[in-house]
């Protein structure tokens, strides 16, 4: 059966629920999704087996050390081939890797670069972690919730 994003090509560094959730979406409309994942741990979700499997359905992934000139390699042969790169790190560290819009752009020009992070690239809340809970404290959702 023909999905709407067949033939689209997805890398994901993204591990937090929400990088996780956008590419299980695009993979069940068909796009060839590949996580990629750190060498050391993985995805931390793999320690919920359950919730893994249900986020990373339809999925490929692999383990690369983006901080090793070979795992870098290996990276932009995939971003040459692929039609969207999605991160989910906190500002500053895409760069640090190597794999932010500037350098990734230059291997792929038609790439689409999607940062996820909890707040932003820029503001006040830039190095604040980003999770659930701290959305609604900073939105005043909490504030409603009567004591």
């Amino acid at each position: 059966m023909l999905k709407l994003l067949d033939g689209v090509r997805v890398l994901s560094m993204a591990w937090q629920y929400p990088g996780p959730y956008c590419t299980l979406l695009l993979a069940d409309m068909g796009a060839e999704v590949i996580v990629i994942e750190r060498p050391d741990i993985g995805d931390p979700a793999r320690l919920l087996p359950d919730f893994f499997q249900a986020i990373n359905r339809n999925k490929k992934s692999l383990s690369l050390n983006l901080q090793s000139d070979k795992g870098r390699e290996i990276c932009y042969k995939l971003v040459e081939r692929a039609d969207v790169f999605l991160e989910g790190f906190r500002p500053g560290i895409a760069q640090k890797l190597g794999v932010n819009h500037e350098i990734l752009r230059k291997l792929k020009p038609s790439l689409i670069y999607v940062s996820i992070s909890g707040y932003g690239q820029d503001g006040p809340y830039i190095n604040w972690a980003g999770h659930d809970i701290s959305y609604q404290g900073v939105a005043g959702m909490l504030a409603e919730i009567p004591n």
